[in-house]
């Protein structure tokens, strides 16, 4: 039986958000471990309430530092399967047994999420953001031929295995903040390895609420910066 790590990363998220999701995670699907980015609002507490490992980060560091940590602990404790999920509410965690499915029954390698398969959906989804998802879609069906409809969603899972390939190293210092996931997702589809996507929802905060951490412009050059960097050979 395949051993799953689930990773929340959390960043100054609302904690009555984290504990809805802490309470929907099906502990009997997979273990569970909260990243915090160096929040300032304790969500500790919250997640030991529930009995889930902790990690904290004493700087802010960027989402791709949390998700090198996720991995690097799914590493050493010999899991098989990371799941990455947001802290923030958009990914329910009762959907987890959907990104695993294709891993331990069809031998995928990665499964990434999708909002706009038949069967996905998006719940207050900005009409910019939509767009967005789209076009950096369309940018990866031209780039590796693969006919992704959701490449910037963050609910995915994928083998730790693919992390014995010498080719991909998420370890470099420029994948810290929001290019790591852009650099793993392309990275796979071009060297071949088993990619599908899976339906599943995207819930957005209301409007009055903030529902992204990712800064206009700065931080859409970090989630584009892969697709310049890596077809160029400016980076591997």
């Amino acid at each position: 039986m395949m051993k799953v790590l689930a990773v929340i990363a959390v960043y100054n998220e609302d904690l009555e958000n984290l504990r809805e999701i802490l309470k929907r995670f099906p502990k009997d699907v997979a273990s569970l471990i909260v990243i915090d980015d160096c929040s300032q609002n304790n969500p500790e507490d919250v997640v030991l309430e529930f009995g889930f490992s902790f990690i904290r980060h004493e700087v802010n560091k960027g989402i791709g530092a949390v998700i090198k940590s996720g991995i690097g602990y799914a590493i050493d404790n010999k899991y098989d399967i990371i799941v990455i999920m947001a802290g923030n509410g958009k990914d329910d965690p009762r959907e987890i047994p959907k990104l695993l499915e294709p891993i331990i029954e069809e031998d995928y390698d990665y499964v990434q999420g999708s909002r706009n398969l038949a069967g996905g959906r998006s719940v207050n989804l900005p009409i910019f953001r939509r767009i967005m998802v789209r076009v950096n879609a369309l940018i990866y069906r031209i780039l590796t031929g693969f006919p992704a409809t959701d490449a910037i969603n963050g609910f995915r899972a994928y083998k730790l295995s693919i992390f014995d390939d010498p080719r991909i190293n998420i370890w470099q210092d420029w994948l810290d903040r929001y290019e790591l996931e852009t650099y793993l997702h392309y990275k796979v589809l071009k060297l071949g390895y088993k990619v599908k996507e899976v339906p599943v929802p995207k819930i957005y905060q209301k409007k009055k609420k903030k529902y992204s951490h990712i800064r206009p412009f700065i931080d859409w050059w970090k989630i584009a910066k892969p697709l310049v960097y890596l077809p160029l050979g400016i980076k591997k």
